[in-house]
């Protein structure tokens, strides 16, 4: 059985940092892509980052130059670093799986996480 369980949220006061962590059990993921989504309240859950089984990354806009995605090299773990952290990065985070590459749409994600809170305050 898939399992995604996420970790590290919590929170923080704006301009300060956050580390997520994501560990993949119950398969083999070293061909998958592993992505971060978050879904802030009243609103729909939007992709954040995401980097592919070749270790080629994405982000959104809104967090180019204060996020970063990596994984480790046994590729079970994914990591979003969060630095510079704004109240409008407040949401649900989530961490997703799926096979080859990354890509931003989450109905392409069928291993999908729990979910972590993540609150900016002001």
């Amino acid at each position: 059985q898939v399992q995604l369980v996420e970790s590290g949220g919590g929170l923080v006061q704006a301009g300060g940092s956050l580390r997520l962590s994501c560990a993949a059990s119950g398969r083999t993921f070293t061909d998958h892509a592993m992505a971060w989504f978050r879904q802030a309240p009243g609103k729909e859950r939007e992709f954040v980052a995401g980097i592919s089984w070749t270790a080629t990354t994405y982000y959104i806009d809104s967090v180019k130059g204060r996020f970063t995605i990596s994984r480790d090299s046994a590729k079970t773990t994914v990591y979003l670093q969060m630095n510079s952290l704004k109240p409008e990065d407040t949401a649900i985070y989530y961490c997703a799986a799926r096979y080859g590459h990354a890509y931003s749409s989450e109905r392409d994600y069928p291993y999908w996480g729990q979910g972590t809170q993540v609150t900016v305050s002001s």
